[in-house]
């Protein structure tokens, strides 16, 4: 096998495998019961799949400008999903919308103004 069979074989290896962690992670967003679980499923494998759909596709195309501009969405991809991720879940925190059970330590709760950790309105402010 040539170095450009082997290049192929790999691309499409990762390309499958992108697109299995793609899949498993709309599987989690639709199954997952509460919005940290669902946030973590639309964040960890997504980003990992995408990465591979890109390596995958740069090892297809193989062209510099391409490759060029599949590492610019990757870097992209890399510096926005944990932003969103962060903003997602704090503004679901705050809205009441995490159960203090499903949390193992909160730090949140001490510097928020109101009555008490239970209390979805000193979220609020």
């Amino acid at each position: 096998m040539s170095a450009g069979g082997i290049a192929d074989a790999v691309g499409a290896a990762a390309l499958l495998g992108g697109a299995l962690l793609s899949l498993l992670a709309s599987i989690g967003l639709l199954r997952f019961p509460d919005v940290l679980s669902r946030m973590h499923a639309a964040t960890k494998p997504q980003v990992l799949g995408l990465l591979l759909v890109l390596l995958g596709v740069g090892l297809r195309l193989r062209s510099s400008i391409d490759v060029g501009t599949l590492l610019v969405v990757a870097v992209f991809q890399m510096l926005t999903t944990p932003v969103a991720a962060h903003m997602v879940g704090r503004a679901a925190y705050r809205t009441g919308n995490v159960s203090g059970d499903a949390l193992a330590f909160d730090e949140l709760t001490d510097g928020l103004a109101g009555d008490g950790p239970g209390d979805p309105s000193a979220r609020m402010r």
